[in-house]
């Protein structure tokens, strides 16, 4: 016990000296334990505990909900874009190379708090799956959805410590913009069945999804051909989420989009045939069923069954 609390005091100890002084007293990033902790609760949540809850209940009406929160989303996902933006990616930023700034320069400073608040954006967003589970729509809960979502605080909490600003915040800048996007088709689908034919665009906003991962995969490795005094380590780091997340949305993308996966949701399921109920006549029945006993009279009807069509 003493030896991990020795490793625990000698890991904030390391926090501290090489995090940014800007964001270390900020809430949440002393230390990245309570970070981690919520976000293997989340995961226990989504997975375990809710769908336990929710086993023997009816799934929850959200409609209102639902059209509320992801109105709230645009708002926080087009601010956070137009902090952004005016934090340095509108006239101070250069595409090619991106050195954090770390002094108090206003324009620095406004981007560091952008920072902090996309970084806590990742934490609202586990209502996408809360939701999910209150509505009983555990096929939503993929792994694709879970690790996306339980991921994310902690690969931004390292950012936000370390190099809040500069190069890869290129990478909060094209996931804002996409969940503009993002959260308006959601808000629309919420309203009702009668908003299904302007929701034709579902396939081109994972598209987009995809576009937005090779951007930010392509914006993050060039650094490793060129002089930038930037963290080669979070070029890495920023670089990979991007091709991981890349791949698991591509997958997700050939499952519900595909060819072969059309084929396979269009093929006919097998039709069954009913035989209605039919009084029985001199002690026959009609369409060729019989109860096999006389007894019953006139007036008593065949049990209807489901008949595999073709037999």
């Amino acid at each position: 016990m003493a030896l991990i609390l020795q490793y625990l005091d000698d890991m904030h100890v390391f926090m501290d000296k090489h995090g940014d002084p800007r964001t270390n007293p900020w809430f949440l990033m002393s230390s990245p334990l309570p970070t981690l902790i919520i976000c293997l609760s989340y995961v226990y949540l989504v997975k375990v505990l809710g769908p336990r809850f929710m086993e023997n209940r009816k799934p929850y009406e959200l409609k209102n909900v639902l059209i509320v929160y992801n109105f709230l989303q645009v708002l926080f996902s087009a601010w956070l874009f137009y902090e952004s933006m005016m934090g340095g990616w509108l006239k101070h930023y250069s595409l090619k190379c991106q050195p954090v700034d770390y002094s108090d320069n206003p324009v620095a400073t406004r981007m560091v708090h952008a920072c902090w608040w996309y970084y806590f954006s990742k934490f609202t967003e586990f209502f996408d799956t809360i939701f999910f589970v209150l509505r009983k729509k555990f096929d939503h809960v993929s792994t694709l959805h879970v690790i996306h979502h339980g991921v994310m605080p902690m690969s931004v909490w390292f950012g936000v410590k370390f190099t809040p600003g500069g190069h890869s915040t290129f990478f909060g800048l094209l996931n804002t913009f996409v969940h503009i996007i993002m959260y308006t088709y959601y808000m629309l689908a919420a309203m009702g069945p009668h908003m299904r034919p302007y929701l034709w665009w579902k396939k081109y906003l994972t598209t987009l999804q995809m576009v937005q991962f090779i951007g930010i995969m392509v914006h993050a490795f060039q650094l490793l051909f060129i002089e930038c005094d930037y963290p080669r380590a979070f070029v890495w780091w920023i670089g990979m989420h991007a091709v991981m997340f890349f791949f698991l949305f591509k997958d997700f993308y050939n499952q519900s989009y595909s060819s072969k996966s059309k084929v396979r949701a269009k093929s006919p399921q097998p039709a069954t045939t009913e035989i209605k109920d039919v009084p029985y006549k001199n002690g026959a029945v009609r369409n060729g069923f019989s109860n096999g006993h006389a007894g019953a009279g006139a007036g008593a009807f065949a049990r209807a069954r489901p008949v595999p069509a073709g037999n």
